[in-house]
């Protein structure tokens, strides 16, 4: 068992919440260890768009957990718990704490470090795998044979949703908004990748055969859209609304479609919730990983101490794959 230090070094944010300028570097005292807890050295930290919420006091974080940054880690186990021995290599979700040296976390919520993988890679796998799965397999019913349709491509969630269906056997139809990120959504398999930025979506993707699945994170009024583009008993799955949270629903529409739509969020599952995630996530997925039919697409490396210019270049939205924070970099 490895000692832990009463103090260590975090991202915090000057004022509780502000701007990507408001991220630095601190002391802090290392997280309290409950009983049960598997406690984890930190190498490296994924960046998601919920930190960016967080960090401007929009996603506060649920009751019992970190009020630190950082929703998934990779590194070394420091203390054992469950099937875990000390120094380990495993990536975990966790309900906050991830922007620090050291993590705890349900054991349930860890997951072995895939051979091959670096630390920073692995560091991008779990919110965004354990969001895909849950959404599009497990709410969307995504099939072999089926197809998804994906906006957002070129995000951490897209290049994973365009992977993860072309493993299941699924055709991918993806939108991005730039001739860059079009090409790179092609490249990592989507069947037709569309520049919305050039053309409307919607004629493309019927002429393709239509949607069965569509994952959605933007909201506004492609709502209406990707119901037109969806085939009879297809599923509309929102995961976020970053081009607004209100739509209208053409309701006659969703009828002679028979349509579902559906959505959620992650964070506040419950801890046996996120635990079954989990172990179907290692039973099916993790094999994609082992064997090259999935990998993590890595945008950009920072050292801890620049989470504020990994914000920036999140915000900025020019990012193809993951943020990545390399806390053993200082």
């Amino acid at each position: 068992m490895t000692d832990i230090p009463e103090q260590m070094n975090a991202v915090v944010i000057a004022g509780g919440k502000g701007n990507a300028q408001a991220l630095h570097l601190d002391k802090v005292a290392a997280p309290e260890v409950r009983d049960g807890d598997l406690v984890i050295a930190v190498r490296a930290a994924g960046v998601n768009r919920p930190d960016v919420f967080q960090r401007v006091g929009l996603y506060p974080p649920p009751p019992g957990a970190s009020e630190t940054l950082g929703l998934e880690v990779a590194g070394e186990v420091m203390r054992a718990a469950g099937r875990w021995s000390v120094g380990d290599r495993v990536c975990a979700l966790l309900g906050g704490g991830g922007y620090a040296q050291i993590a705890t976390c349900d054991p349930r919520h860890a997951l072995p470090v895939p051979r091959e993988l670096t630390f920073e890679e692995a560091a991008g796998l779990p919110e965004t795998v354990f969001t895909v799965f849950a959404n599009v397999f497990q709410l969307g019913g995504l099939r072999r044979g089926e197809t998804l349709l994906v906006h957002g491509a070129s995000s951490g969630i897209g290049v994973t949703a365009i992977q993860m269906a072309k493993a299941a056997g699924a055709t991918v139809i993806a939108t991005s908004r730039g001739a860059a990120k079009a090409d790179a959504a092609a490249r990592l398999g989507a069947d037709l990748s569309i520049d919305a930025s050039k053309q409307d979506y919607v004629e493309a993707v019927k002429r393709h055969g239509g949607a069965d699945v569509v994952l959605n994170m933007v909201g506004g009024d492609t709502f209406a859209k990707d119901l037109e583009t969806l085939n009879t008993d297809g599923r509309i799955v929102f995961i976020a609304a970053l081009g607004g949270a209100e739509v209208t629903l053409p309701i006659f529409t969703l009828m002679q479609k028979r349509a579902v739509v559906t959505g959620s969020t992650l964070r506040g599952r419950s801890a046996d919730e996120k635990a079954a995630l989990a172990s179907e996530i290692e039973r099916m997925v993790w094999p994609w990983i082992e064997d090259g039919r999935f990998k993590p697409v890595i945008d950009t490396v920072l050292p801890f101490a620049r989470a504020a210019e990994a914000h920036e270049r999140m915000e900025a939205g020019e990012h193809t794959g993951k943020i990545v924070l390399d806390v053993g970099a200082g």
